[in-house]
């Protein structure tokens, strides 16, 4: 895809219950938007990815390698490569995610 869109033409898929992406390949790279319900639980995982999670709106407890953060509006958080990692929208959410490399299983 090589000329401009919005996310919100692109096909979108509820990865776990309540955090619903829309996605977006290159090469070497995958950008993700997301929106996350109120009370939705993101299970802690790893992946060999780095991730780089930016919150566009609402309030978002991220735990990274076992610590709490809160991630609100405009808030960004590095995720390094097969580090644990999960999310608790607290409220609606709607988020950013960049990865590297492409993401294949969320072709």
């Amino acid at each position: 895809m090589t000329t401009p869109q919005s996310f919100q033409q692109l096909p979108d898929r509820e990865v776990v219950p309540g955090f619903t992406g829309r996605f977006l390949h290159g090469e070497k790279h995958t950008l993700g938007y997301w929106e996350a319900k109120a009370g939705s639980t993101l299970p802690v995982h790893r992946h060999e990815h780095e991730q780089i999670s930016y919150v566009l709106s609402g309030t978002l407890e991220m735990e990274l390698d076992g610590v709490k953060h809160t991630l609100r509006t405009h808030d960004v958080l590095l995720i390094p490569s097969n580090v644990p990692h999960g999310g608790y929208a607290v409220t609606d959410c709607q988020l950013i995610d960049s990865f590297s490399p492409v993401r294949e299983d969320y072709k």
